[in-house]
């Protein structure tokens, strides 16, 4: 069956075309269109599959921590040295390296208007207030806390395209719910 998908059998006679053969040729065509957009899903597949496997353990690793250190350290090294972001901070409203009080507000209101994430570039400004000289030429943002809000998960890319506002939030969520039921028993909140 494989040979016969790629049999072409020409006409002898010049200036006449097989319909039989025209209809082949758009059928051969459409299953080499077919079969390159089932390879692309699969391979979204794979990546979707990485992703949840990795964010899966990330929430269950988070879930056993006890020091604000372990969660930075652990968010560390799964977004920058299993998913290949260039950098990730915790920013929080209420500490001894808090962001200013205004600086809050700008952000807040500026990046979380109607949500509790943001996706795609920052100011210099925003950078360097949120990332110091750490790489992020676009970023994911989220706020952290429900009742009371507690600071910004900030996530970095090199990629200045790698967040954009069109993406998917499921698996940030579900992260952020984690943190939200983490962090409030460490910063005795």
């Amino acid at each position: 069956p494989y040979v016969l998908n790629a049999l072409v059998i020409p006409h002898e006679q010049k200036g006449s075309v097989s319909l039989v053969e025209l209809q082949s040729e758009q059928l051969r065509k459409k299953v080499r269109h077919l079969t390159t957009k089932l390879n692309q899903l699969f391979s979204v597949a794979r990546q979707n599959e990485k992703l949840f496997r990795v964010y899966s353990q990330l929430n269950v690793r988070l879930l056993a921590c006890t020091q604000l250190a372990e969660i930075e350290q652990i968010l560390e090294e799964v977004m920058v040295d299993e998913l290949g972001l260039a950098s990730v901070v915790i920013k929080l409203y209420q500490c001894a390296h808090a962001l200013p009080e205004l600086q809050q507000r700008l952000i807040v209101e500026k990046r979380f208007p109607s949500d509790v994430f943001f996706f795609g570039r920052l100011s210099h400004h925003e950078k360097q207030l949120l990332f110091g000289d750490l790489p992020a030429e676009s970023v994911a943002l989220m706020q952290l806390g429900e009742s009371v809000p507690m600071g910004i998960l900030a996530v970095g890319s090199q990629d200045a395209s790698h967040f954009t506002p069109d993406m998917d939030t499921l698996l940030i969520k579900q992260l952020r719910e984690v943190l939200n039921l983490v962090l409030p028993p460490i910063l005795n909140i």
